[in-house]
């Protein structure tokens, strides 16, 4: 047993005789945190850090699934969820913030008329498809990106166990910056498709007008055009990617960053698309949760007041342009590679000298976590991510990625690994 996560292997082992994977998240699991060189459980965090229940010490670049944006604990937020505590956190009619919230989202993001609120992302889009099937009165759905654990989308992919094959069957997907692909589609199931729902932007950004073509071919194929603005929102800009790449889609969901953390998400659109949630049911006896609610109103306020995804932007690309520094400087370009948004950005890890990219990614995880930085690869940026966090992590690649770059060369990936490799859960970007 690794003596520097040795409360958290032995948590585990306790966790899973009641917990399947011993965590409720996938993404926070052993099929991603490879087991004897990882951290399972964290105890607190402060600003851009995290302390696990051994007691090291992390810059944190992971943020919770991205759901971070302004740091763990920030002041601000404590505060307005203390206030409201006071006064209630739930009651048995509406309170009047949920209407407060509805009327600041409709003021700063482009598509929205009317605003529903869930709790997590996968309710917003899974609200937004029963609202487009209704609207439209048709069944097929095409789709790109990550959207969810809910039956529609996720069966569409690898994880499809206890799906049943007649919903799988209704969902299609088509690949990013190829309009062919989407058109293929439509042409497969004429007047068939309810909606397109995509990312407007995961690893790269969208290639010759993208967007607007898929907007283009909704509507010459009577379906719906939303966008999946669960990362994207309160990210690369607070009125979302449909800002940054300036197009109006008829329907968003958001969630993660819009509430620093706390269960919120929301589906909005034009008013006579969400006037159907009157007869579709999304209902949620914690809907109208105010805790979450007062959060999300704090965070636009300080998001406003600070130019926070200025912010994030301006710090996530010094990373991004640090790593292809390094990446230019050892020509690892078969190797590794730098994508995605500066306020989200993605290490690749590619198949290399008849290594597979999950093993190679596992010595990466290995060494970072031992190195005090947690990230999978991924850069989610946080208003608490500071120049000496940057420094710090840009240092240990400099070291890391020519010391992998030069094992994975030489075949000695297997020699440097403490524990077993990770194996493919499912990729969707």
């Amino acid at each position: 047993m690794n003596n520097r996560y040795k409360k958290s292997q032995e948590f585990l082992a306790r966790s899973e005789k009641t917990i399947p994977l011993g965590t409720q998240t996938f993404s926070k699991s052993k099929t991603q945190y490879p087991f004897g060189v990882s951290p399972y459980y964290i105890n607190n965090g402060k600003g851009s850090k995290v302390w696990d229940i051994d007691g090291n010490e992390y810059i944190d670049y992971v943020n919770s699934l991205a759901s971070v944006t302004l740091g763990y604990c920030d002041e601000d937020i404590n505060q307005a969820i203390l206030e409201q505590l006071s006064k209630g956190i739930i009651f048995s009619l509406p309170s009047q913030i949920e209407t407060e919230l509805a009327e600041k989202l409709c003021e700063i993001i482009p598509c929205a008329q009317m605003v529903r609120f869930g709790k997590n992302g996968s309710d917003a889009t899974a609200g937004a498809i029963r609202a487009s099937r209704a609207f439209n009165k048709k069944d097929h759905i095409a789709v790109c990106g990550y959207h969810g654990w809910q039956d529609w989308y996720i069966g569409s992919t690898q994880r499809n166990l206890g799906v049943p094959k007649a919903i799988q069957d209704l969902t299609h997907s088509f690949k990013f910056n190829d309009i062919e692909s989407l058109n293929s589609v439509f042409k497969k199931f004429p007047d068939q498709i309810s909606c397109v729902i995509m990312e407007a932007m995961n690893l790269y950004e969208p290639q010759d007008n993208f967007l607007h073509k898929v907007q283009e071919l909704c509507k010459k194929n009577n379906a719906l055009f939303i966008l999946d603005e669960t990362i994207t929102g309160f990210r690369f800009n607070l009125s979302g990617a449909q800002k940054e790449f300036d197009i109006v889609p008829d329907m968003a969901t958001f969630g993660k960053g819009m509430s620093n953390g706390m269960p919120l998400s929301a589906v909005v659109g034009k008013a006579e698309i969400m006037k159907i949630f009157e007869e579709v049911f999304f209902s949620f006896t914690f809907g109208g949760e105010t805790l979450s609610i007062v959060s999300a109103l704090a965070c636009i306020k300080k998001y406003e007041k600070m130019n926070v995804c200025n912010f994030l932007n301006f710090q996530g690309d010094k990373i991004i342009k640090g790593v292809k520094k390094i990446i230019n400087k050892i020509d690892a370009h078969d190797l590794f590679e730098i994508a995605g948004h500066p306020s989200w950005s993605f290490l690749i890890i590619k198949d290399f000298n008849n290594y597979s990219s999950y093993k190679i990614k596992t010595l990466f995880l290995q060494e970072v976590f031992k190195n005090g930085i947690i990230t999978l690869g991924t850069h989610n940026m946080s208003f608490s991510h500071s120049d000496n966090d940057i420094k710090k992590l840009l240092d240990l690649y400099e070291v890391l990625l020519p010391m992998i770059f030069e094992a994975a060369k030489s075949n000695l990936i297997d020699n440097l690994l403490n524990c077993e490799p990770l194996q493919p859960l499912f990729k969707v970007r």
